[in-house]
């Protein structure tokens, strides 16, 4: 016992010193490597490495090197980048780790392909109809956690581009119409993904509403047009989330490619909002040397055709300064500074798959919207629903999910196919095992429930007619690269419903879509719920709304239009000839006016309006008072029914009439949880961003002296209490 104490005592002696040598190594490393200090900022550490590379160094990180499944982009270090998107070597004599890029819009792909499993969220338009920045911010943490786990270093998700063309293809990928709630929603998730130690992403910038052409088509705007509603939706979501990348598009902008645009991301991005990160290319969406340099690209991906040989011919040859390289270069250092992968490199490992399934079934719980629910058919009660008919959408195996470079593979792959015949293409339609027949049932023990695949209308409509209530599950499944040629639901879904609600007047329509659909059939049942791409919990969150477990308080982050003849567009232009592609163009004519504003002003009434989601309970508003000086308004919210619930309270300016726009825009929300009967004042901060107007003439943002109108209520067409707010 003595000497073992003396040893112990021995051990304790030697810490000291063992801490004072470790220390002294630090210093050293340090002093050596004076930007390994991760107490300097990020733009201190990326100038003081910057001044210690060679020319060869710099050019490393301006440009990928191929893409691990496609064989038109293969160079020699493709093999190093995990099955992921991309690869950019690092400069290992100086500490900068490689960048290792996964797609990560709703959860990390490929894994499937590479042997791996990871989450898969609410589609991102989903996620934004809980208007929950802290729901959003649980999403980017799961997939920044599942990206670092599986050995990847960078995301490229964060979808920014608002819902101007409701049949774009990538519309669930972003997160709506709205600038003020997208670049809130995608810069809070972008921020605690970030924070997991990835470099961070937003996208497409900009411009990026529809897919049809987007390698050619010229996106036609004015500056105050763009200003006021894409462009202020990528600067809410940057000043959010300070992502170290932004990725610029493919399209053109008023006749620019967006990964050369002069305006776009030199003048706006760098210049104007003092963006410190990089500009990445988008896949192949690099044209030009030392034109794209000199306007702000900063990484061509996922090749070197542009970045590589030809930028340092260009360097050499003068047409291109070492200013405009030094740039570049600091830029991809910062961005590895900032996130954190230079002091904390990844490390593969197991993925949470509990935590990730437990974050995805609370945020689809949160995104659900009741659309319709005549004479409280939902939720479902036991003791007066004894049998129900589940028809069609292969409810019996699954939910869909959006496709393109987004898609995440389900565990055991595509689950209404036969075994090991997966999704094996970017654009197969493809069904996770989240099986709402199942969960129904887990929930419904005493209840008969029949399914039926809705192939038979007739067959279909006959077990509706002999069963209580009726739940159809509808689905749309859209994909990058391609655009929908309209709203309406596919493979005959419309004519199905019809005839199952002439069978069974108590027949609910469950939505999985990706964008907005048209309803012909709206009036002759008895609810609609919008589940979005519902993910790995879907069944399980869409059950507990079903059954009332869960008070739906989700709200459309879109409008749903009645036709397509009320769209700015009627119809998406199809891409022409090869030969007349530079002629091909889109004119947003309607500048800002996109969604409930564009409905609004050209007093076109909407199927269902942007912010709308109905609850078991109903609230009641008043007491309305607005403090203009600081820009904050006040009112009290009551739960008036008999169910816990969560209010959405949506507030609204606009200018007077007469004012140039005068267009009525969201300044601001508030999530409310209140038990049955309980009252809360909300107080909710105006952000006055949303109260300007850009004076194009003069490149600059301005208050236009004036009584806007305050406007709050549930939803953008349903105003409730109303006020004044002074802005002088």
């Amino acid at each position: 016992m003595r000497s073992s104490n003396l040893g112990y005592h021995r051990l304790f002696l030697l810490i000291p010193a063992v801490v004072v040598f470790a220390a002294s190594l630090v210093v050293t490393q340090d002093a050596e490597r004076p930007w390994m200090n991760s107490r300097l900022s990020p733009e201190q550490r990326a100038n003081l490495v910057l001044k210690q590379m060679t020319l060869d160094e710099k050019l490393t990180l301006l440009h990928g090197n191929g893409m691990g499944h496609a064989p038109q982009w293969q160079m020699p270090l493709t093999y190093l980048g995990n099955g992921g998107a991309g690869y950019v070597e690092g400069v290992q004599r100086l500490g900068i780790p490689p960048l290792v890029i996964s797609d990560a819009a709703y959860g990390v792909r490929d894994s499937g392909a590479n042997g791996r499993y990871s989450t898969a969220l609410p589609s991102n338009l989903g996620a934004a109809s809980s208007w929950d920045p802290q729901s959003a911010c649980e999403y980017g943490e799961v997939i920044g956690r599942e990206l670092r786990a599986q050995g990847f270093n960078m995301t490229l998700g964060g979808g920014v581009n608002l819902a101007r063309e409701p049949r774009n293809g990538r519309t669930f990928e972003y997160a709506g119409e709205d600038p003020l709630l997208a670049g809130t929603i995608v810069g809070n998730m972008m921020k605690c993904e970030q924070a997991q130690h990835v470099v961070g992403d937003l996208k497409h910038y900009v411009m990026n509403d529809q897919e049809t052409g987007r390698n050619v088509v010229n996106a036609i705007i004015s500056k105050r047009g763009m200003q006021e509603s894409d462009l202020l939706a990528f600067h809410i979501a940057i000043s959010i989330a300070n992502p170290g990348a932004v990725m610029c598009s493919y399209n053109r902008i008023n006749g620019d490619f967006g990964c050369e645009n002069p305006y776009t991301l030199r003048d706006v991005l760098k210049k104007d909002w003092g963006f410190k990160g990089f500009v990445i290319s988008d896949w192949g969406g690099t044209h030009s040397t030392d034109k794209a340099s000199a306007a702000g690209l900063d990484q061509e991906e996922p090749m070197a055709e542009y970045f590589g040989p030809k930028l340092k011919e260009a360097v050499q040859a003068g047409k291109v300064p070492m200013s405009e390289i030094d740039d570049h270069t600091r830029r991809v250092l910062y961005a590895e500074f900032l996130s954190g992968i230079v002091d904390d490199p990844t490390q593969k490992s197991v993925v949470d798959i509990e935590k990730g399934i437990e974050v995805a079934q609370r945020v689809e719980e949160k995104s659900i919207v009741l659309l319709k629910n005549s004479e409280s058919v939902l939720p479902i009660d036991p003791s007066k629903v004894h049998s129900i008919a589940i028809i069609g959408g292969h409810a019996d195996l699954g939910m869909t999910s959006g496709g393109g470079s987004a898609q995440v593979d389900p565990p055991g792959g595509n689950a209404i196919m036969p075994p090991g015949k997966g999704a094996t293409h970017w654009q197969d339609h493809i069904w996770f095992p989240t099986s709402p027949l199942k969960a129904l049932r887990a929930k419904l023990p005493n209840a008969k429930i029949d399914f039926n695949s809705g192939t038979d209308a007739n067959s279909a409509a006959s077990l509706a007619k002999s069963s209580d209530i009726a739940i159809v599950f509808a689905y749309q499944w859209i994909s990058e690269g391609m655009d929908l040629p309209n709203l309406s639901l596919p493979d005959n879904q419309d004519a199905l419903i019809e005839q199952v609600a002439a069978a069974n007047p108590r027949t609910i329509i469950v939505l999985e879509t990706g964008t907005a659909v048209t309803m012909p059939w709206i009036e002759k049942v008895a609810g609609v719920v919008e589940a979005w791409y519902a993910g790995s919990a879907g069944h399980k969150a869409l059950a507990n709304i079903l059954v009332g477990e869960i008070n739906p308080a989700g709200k459309l982050a879109i409008s749903f239009p009645m036709s397509e003849k009320d769209l700015p567009r009627a119809v998406i232009p199809p891409e022409p000839a090869r030969s007349q592609t530079l002629n091909y163009a889109v004119h947003y004519d309607e500048g800002p006016k996109v969604g409930y504003k564009w409905y609004e002003t050209e007093n076109k009434q909407p199927l269902f309006a942007f912010g709308f989601g109905l609850s078991y309970t109903t609230y009641e508003y008043s007491g309305l008072s607005v403090d203009s000086n600081a820009k904050t308004v006040r009112f009290m919210v009551r739960n008036a029914g008999q169910r816990a619930g969560t209010e959405i309270a949506e507030v609204y300016a606009k200018p007077p009439d007469g004012v140039d726009e005068s267009l009525k825009r969201l300044v601001g929300w508030k999530r409310i949880a209140l038990a049955p009967g309980e009252s809360q004042t909300v107080t909710v901060a105006i952000d006055d961003r949303l109260l300007q107007t850009f004076d194009e003439a003069n490149n600059r943002w301005i208050f236009t002296p004036a009584d806007y109108e305050v406007l709050v209520g549930p939803s953008s067409n349903n105003v409730l209490l109303t006020g004044r707010l002074s802005v002088h």
